[in-house]
């Protein structure tokens, strides 16, 4: 179910009425968001919502059963079970095949041949996101920096809530379950920022992302040799700006549809392509996401509190496992594994000039200019459909070769205003979203139609689905 269909908003208006029409039955409104997420989630493929909930079930009883232990070699075992238990259901339908696949081309370079092991299994949607959401609940119970839910309903509704259950952002429960455990408010001034939100969002999906997606990125990464010089560049900058676009634009509409039930969801984006360091790059894209990573699996390798060079390696390891998170295939790994060379890199010299004052200035946007473009270099393995197809586009780069014929004036347009819109001081922005919070409810909605009016317009016919539905 996409959010840009008739689909969605049917189930999102259906929802917001009986949830509010039951506002005061605590019991009654968790039940009406459960029902909502299971049927989003179920629109996909009903026979995956055992993975949901068996997922919620074993967590919620593990996170109980940990929490009620004082014996710690007990505590660890429940854990394990916890993490097995999750990390199997991602190895059994995500990655199987691929260390499968990977395993039998490994040993036939080594003249041995055996039968290929492949499981015929379509990935659940989400299923990286509700893993790692659920499994960080048992992990704070735990470490004892969260009590473990004592409804049952509100956990299921916690691992489930379905505006962000497919593509995030990843919620803690220590931020999320005491928003279902209060008692819900809304007001004009909610509505509004919601309707801002989820306007923003069509805009970004529909009228950028997808427009640049099928009359530029898609052309120039499945065809690359196609295209000169300046016009793969341009794709590749096009690529940047679509998985920005598409991405925050999911995040922006998950947010606003969570406002409506008065839950607010954590900001998973700021302006990526501001950051003048790679390690600023990551403080600013997919917030939820590095931070798990951060709190679930660098600062447990020991972060950056022990050697440098063990640093290094915690740095490169995170993220080798961060671009494994994003899908199963090489070239995930080798986006991952320029992310963390480049985050060590930037450590390594940090450190040789320690007392270096904060970038300003023309040095800032030079350090911009150098970030967003070793970041487009990485998007290059994310985005082609092959490694042949990568290279063929590195070395394509290089060879300065005619001019720019195919990219169209709406390319150019939706280039310049994928760029404008991501450079708009913040204040503008919020200010736009203030401005409509305080306007009558009736002009709010209008606010909304006119999105939806100017997607059906300006937007593309095809059907483009969120890129990280894939994942």
């Amino acid at each position: 179910m996409q959010f840009t269909r008739i689909e969605y908003a049917v189930l999102l208006a259906g929802a917001f009425v009986l949830y509010w029409a039951l506002a005061r039955a605590r019991v009654l409104r968790m039940l009406v968001l459960l029902a909502a997420s299971y049927i989003f989630y179920g629109f996909w493929d009903w026979r995956y919502l055992a993975l949901i909930v068996g997922s919620s079930a074993l967590d919620y009883y593990v996170g109980a059963a940990i929490a009620n232990s004082d014996e710690e070699r007990r505590r660890k075992r429940l854990l394990l079970v916890s993490l097995v238990g999750n990390l199997g259901l991602l190895a059994a339908f995500k990655y199987f095949n691929f260390f499968a696949d990977s395993a039998q081309a490994l040993l036939s370079q080594l003249g041995v041949e055996i039968a290929r092991a492949h499981l015929d299994v379509a990935l659940p949607v989400g299923i990286s996101f509700y893993t790692f959401q659920s499994m960080s609940y048992t992990i704070d119970i735990y470490r004892r920096e969260l009590q473990p839910a004592q409804n049952p309903l509100n956990f299921l509704v916690f691992v489930a809530f379905f505006p962000q259950l497919v593509a995030g952002p990843i919620v803690r429960a220590r931020e999320f379950l005491p928003q279902l455990e209060s008692e819900p408010a809304i007001d004009r001034g909610t509505a509004g920022r919601a309707f801002f939100l989820i306007a923003i969002g069509l805009v970004k999906k529909n009228v950028i992302a997808d427009l640049l997606a099928v009359n530029l990125v898609d052309r120039v990464f499945d065809t690359p040799l196609r295209y000169t010089s300046l016009e793969q560049l341009m794709g590749v900058y096009g690529y940047a700006f679509q998985i920005y676009c598409d991405f925050s634009a999911y995040t922006d509409i998950a947010m606003g549809s969570a406002l409506l039930f008065g839950l607010k969801l954590p900001q998973n984006f700021d302006s990526p392509y501001r950051a003048a360091s790679l390690r600023e790059f990551w403080h600013r894209w997919h917030i939820s996401l590095s931070s798990w990573l951060r709190d679930y699996l660098y600062i447990p390798l020991g972060g950056s509190h022990k050697s440098s060079a063990r640093t290094y390696v915690n740095l490169t390891a995170t993220m080798l496992l961060g671009g494994l998170w994003h899908g199963a295939d090489w070239k995930f790994v080798i986006w991952g594994a320029l992310h963390g060379l480049g985050l060590a890199f930037t450590r390594a010299f940090q450190r040789l000039r320690p007392e270096a004052k904060p970038l300003g200035g023309v040095a800032r946007v030079l350090a911009m200019i150098v970030t967003f473009h070793f970041v487009c270099l990485a998007w290059i393995f994310f985005r082609a459909k092959s490694f042949d197809h990568a290279w063929q586009l590195l070395g394509g780069l290089f060879t300065f070769s005619g001019g720019a014929a195919n990219i169209t004036p709406l390319i150019w347009t939706m280039l310049g205003l994928a760029l404008v819109t991501h450079l708009l001081p913040d204040r503008i922005v919020d200010g736009a979203r203030e401005i409509l919070a305080e306007m009558p409810a009736p002009i709010q909605a209008a606010v909304l139609v006119l999105a939806v009016l100017l997607v059906r317009w300006a937007g593309t016919t095809e059907v483009v689905p969120f890129i990280y539905f894939q994942f």
